[in-house]
């Protein structure tokens, strides 16, 4: 396979031990091995390889593609049995940056893309907490998401068009279309156009069965958006290929939108001793159009007192307060931004005045350091676990349920109390604006038991979810971990359009297999790492 690669592929192409064993991990719980990794040059490399696969696929039935960019996947996405593709050696360029937005390929770093907007005042601000980490494609693939998409919305209101490699090995510019212009498409034929046919007819067949699949929360990362293609008189494959994660195509470049930066913001923090007033509190916050609305608990912030000692000074009023009267049960953030300190501080004033009444403990930072110092808090309770808690490892795996902001005081107690009977280490952060929340146990997976844990434990909570009509996932994506547990947010019959989905556009699974349709608890557990 090597051999015949290198024939047609400029990019690096290896096989070599360290290099497979680099490859057969990312964020996640699992370790996949590859049989191969590339790194292509450009969209030309790419669009052979897709070609040779294609070819090849019926002599080798184990030949597939999976295309990986930073690694920073929890899900277990970039993880594949045949072809890994790393876009980032070559393919991170960033094309020029204004008002009305850039071009970048999947390959470039957030950190280096957000230094660049940032000298134009502009930002995608849909980026996640790993943001020092990921890369653009992983951000377009999983429909990223994070601190301030309770005010702009996910990855997906951000992409404009793509240029994507279709399963014929051709690249082709995807776009939002007219009626018209679909009609067009469709007529002229061959592989494109008959995706665009088929998927239309899919939809068209199944219009309502689709639109009351959508999941009634405002974060959804699970399954394929076929509620989002046919809207309003426009057809978007954008809006079905953000969030795929790799499994309908290949993307080779993005045009994204970019907003204004607002050079002032500042953060108002709340203390819950309890959950039971957490939804009448978001609910209150809401219509004062914050720019975040985000959540730690208590074991994130025994955590961070104890092992930041560059904050410790920091933390002293946190450490007073825990004294007078305990820990809080949930911390929550609330950040408003503006063009002024007096624009802001009357948001800040406004909104005590407005929830006063709750009686709660609260405090407005007055600077951009204090409000650093909470904003490490929530960021770092995931690093801080994996650093410092001996004979166990971060188990992320019920690590992105969301529900209703009306439902988090009954749900989140019923969620701890199913780690809790396992007695499981852990740490809760998230989105409470938009009732997302990132469940990080910490586990020692050399105890082979733990397998069996994960599966139990995973069952329960999303059975959970699904009570509550949430989704098992609102920015991480499916991947391995979650793909099997689709069957508990949709019915059997959307989960077969999903499989006609996928065939529509990859009739021989060459993309990322065992994504989104496919998966199996057994592959899950038997892919977890004991180590």
């Amino acid at each position: 396979m090597k051999d015949q690669i290198q024939k047609f592929f400029k990019g690096e192409v290896l096989d070599d031990e360290a290099t497979l064993k680099t490859y057969s991990k990312d964020a996640s719980l699992f370790v996949v091995r590859p049989k191969l990794v590339v790194f292509p040059k450009d969209a030309l490399d790419l669009e052979n390889l897709v070609k040779w696969v294609s070819e090849n696929k019926a002599e080798d039935p184990t030949l597939s593609l999976t295309i990986r960019a930073a690694g920073s996947d929890m899900s277990g996405g970039p993880l594949n049995e045949s072809i890994i593709a790393d876009v980032t050696k070559h393919m991170g360029k960033i094309g020029e940056i204004n008002e009305r937005g850039t071009v970048v390929e999947p390959g470039a770093f957030y950190r280096d893309f957000e230094v660049k907007t940032l000298e134009k005042g502009l930002i995608l601000p849909c980026y996640p907490a790993s943001k020092n980490l990921c890369a653009l494609g992983g951000q377009i693939a999983n429909n990223g998401a994070g601190e301030k998409t309770l005010r702009y919305g996910k990855m997906e209101n951000f992409v404009v068009e793509t240029k994507m490699i279709f399963a014929d090995g051709k690249e082709y510019r995807v776009k939002a279309l007219s009626k018209d212009e679909l009609d067009d498409k469709i007529y002229q034929g061959g592989f494109e156009g008959g995706v665009y046919e088929k998927l239309y007819d899919l939809i068209l067949k199944n219009y309502e069965l689709i639109q009351n699949a959508k999941p009634k929360v405002s974060k959804n990362s699970a399954g394929y958006y076929l509620w989002n293609v046919w809207k309003d008189g426009i057809f978007d494959l954008n809006k079905l290929i953000v969030g795929s994660q790799g499994t309908l195509g290949v993307i080779t470049e993005a045009k994204i939108k970019l907003v204004p930066v607002e050079p002032i913001s500042r953060l108002f923090v709340i203390f819950l001793k309890d959950l039971e007033p957490l939804a009448s509190v978001v609910n209150e916050i809401l219509p004062t159009n914050p720019e975040s609305i985000e959540c730690f608990d208590d074991a994130s912030m025994k955590l961070a007192v104890r092992f930041l000692p560059k904050y410790i000074l920091r933390f002293l009023p946190e450490a007073f307060m825990i004294l007078r009267g305990g820990v809080p049960k949930l911390i929550m953030l609330v950040e408003y931004s503006g063009k002024t300190e007096e624009e802001v501080g009357e948001k800040l004033k406004a909104l005590e005045e407005k929830i006063k009444h709750f009686g709660l403990q609260m405090h407005r930072a007055h600077s951009e350091s204090e409000s650093e110092k909470y904003w490490t808090m929530r960021r770092e309770s995931f690093n801080l676990l994996r650093k410092h808690i001996k004979n166990a490892r971060t188990a992320p795996f019920v690590d992105d349920v969301v529900v209703g902001p009306e439902d988090m005081p009954s749900f989140l107690p019923k969620m701890r109390a199913i780690l809790d009977s396992y007695k499981l280490n852990y740490t809760i952060a998230g989105h409470a604006g938009d009732g997302n929340f990132h469940v990080i146990p910490l586990m020692n997976m050399k105890n082979r038991s733990n397998v069996q844990v994960i599966k139990e434990v995973g069952e329960k909570i999303y059975d959970l979810v699904g009570k509550y009509h949430g989704s098992i996932t609102g920015e991480h994506n499916d991947g391995i971990v979650r793909t099997p547990y689709l069957n508990k947010m949709y019915s059997r019959e959307v989960l077969d359009l999903f499989k006609k989905t996928k065939e529509i556009f990859d009739p021989q699974n060459i993309f990322n297999p065992g994504k989104k349709v496919g998966g199996t608890v057994d592959y899950l557990t038997s892919h977890i790492a004991i180590e």
